[in-house]
């Protein structure tokens, strides 16, 4: 019994029981040993909230449709502009569906070598999950990439019916490309060009995600739009938005980005001053 209570001592903490009544989850690593832990204050955004991304918000609201009614659906890869409404477009499907039974799983880079097992452990749940990788790149040689791949589409096991994959990424191909890699492209008598084997490699994991959307930095007007929306939200009076334009044009150029959250960013300090 000593030599038992000695053991118990340097093994690591059995991890908590998993709230399976929250929405949403991060996947917690201890050790070896990794859980599903329940967050309990969740990052809400309306689909309403999301100004002048109109085509990609109904294609993900499409997708995510079908696969809490059990349809086929594809595994997302959005990539473009920072601040462009990318992750708040994935929170933004937990906030209108999670009580229609959809989860949201969020996933470290770190941590994608435990896609299986995070698979494994909601399989037989009657909830649909999605796993939600944001920023994802990788690196030469990096474990995630093979898992990611695997579990995408090509592994003996299946992924499982109620788990999709969404991602975010500064990359359309999701790792680093380099000129030297132009040199393998290899061309044939008839003038048709085969990539090399490196730049085949990179492009197959994208390709497994069966939707890709792309999105693009704001027009002014665009941005102005998203401010106002922000500002009336947080509820600002009319006369106070309609003077706000001058400095939500300098607050954009100082920080050289008209996106969506640098409007929102602005919106909180001018409402702040005036609501």
């Amino acid at each position: 019994m000593r030599v038992l209570a000695q053991l118990e001592a340097y093994l690591p903490p059995a991890p908590p029981d998993i709230d399976w009544t929250a929405h949403a989850f991060r996947w917690r690593k201890r050790g070896a040993r990794g859980w599903l832990d329940a967050v309990r204050h969740v990052a809400r955004i309306a689909p309403d909230d999301l100004q002048h991304i109109g085509r990609q918000k109904d294609i993900i609201e499409r997708n995510t449709r079908q696969f809490l009614r059990g349809k086929p659906a594809n595994n997302v890869l959005m990539t473009g502009a920072r601040g462009t409404g990318k992750s708040s477009l994935v929170k933004a499907m937990l906030a209108q569906y999670g009580a229609e039974g959809l989860r949201l799983i969020e996933v470290d880079k770190s941590d994608l070598g435990d896609l299986a097992d995070i698979v494994e452990m909601v399989a037989g749940r009657p909830e649909r999950y999605v796993v939600f990788c944001d920023d994802l790149s990788f690196e030469e040689g990096e474990a995630g990439y093979k898992a990611l791949k695997s579990v995408l589409d090509g592994s003996v096991s299946a992924s499982g019916d109620n788990v999709l994959i969404y991602a975010t990424s500064n990359r359309r191909h999701l790792m680093p490309e380099y000129m030297s890699e132009n040199l393998q492209a290899k061309h044939q008598s008839d003038g048709e060009i085969h990539p090399g084997e490196t730049v085949e490699e990179k492009i197959s994991l994208s390709e497994r995600f069966g939707i890709w959307l792309s999105f693009y930095p704001f027009k002014q007007d665009d941005y102005l739009d998203i401010v106002h929306h922000w500002l009336r939200t947080l509820g600002c009076p009319e006369a106070h938005i309609a003077e706000s334009r001058t400095e939500a044009l300098q607050w954009a150029l100082e920080r050289g980005s008209r996106s969506g959250r640098v409007a929102h960013q602005f919106a909180r300090d001018w409402s702040a001053r005036y609501v």
